[in-house]
């Protein structure tokens, strides 16, 4: 019953931001670590953005470093991921994980696109 779900995505142009949210339920969100993962057309799923359980901890992928930010409200169970500056090559669905309980969402739709 563990459920994450996504929202947020949508058709953006070159240059544009959005902000993703993922919450989740039936499980304690503040023990556990979140991540960001996107899968693009023809491509393999990849790693996006980690953060920690008290946020003391923020990684990124070297291709988003600068233009994108993870963040977590545990009060709302809710983990968000500002996209700025975003590119065509982005356009992909967004996933949220739990990594240590192997946990995913639906996923959201980002199109990058003029």
């Amino acid at each position: 019953q563990v459920r994450l779900v996504e929202s947020g995505g949508g058709l953006v142009q070159p240059g544009g931001s959005l902000r993703l949210s993922c919450t989740g339920s039936d499980f304690i969100f503040s023990n556990n670590a979140m991540s960001w993962y996107r899968q693009g057309p023809g491509k393999e799923r990849e790693f996006v953005a980690y953060i920690s359980m008290s946020s003391s901890i923020m990684r990124y992928a070297d291709s988003v470093k600068g233009r994108f930010t993870i963040s977590r409200d545990n009060s709302k169970n809710t983990v968000y991921l500002q996209m700025n500056s975003l590119k065509p090559g982005e356009t992909a669905v967004y996933y949220c994980t739990a990594p240590f309980l192997k946990t995913w969402g639906q996923g959201t739709l980002v199109s990058v696109s003029s």
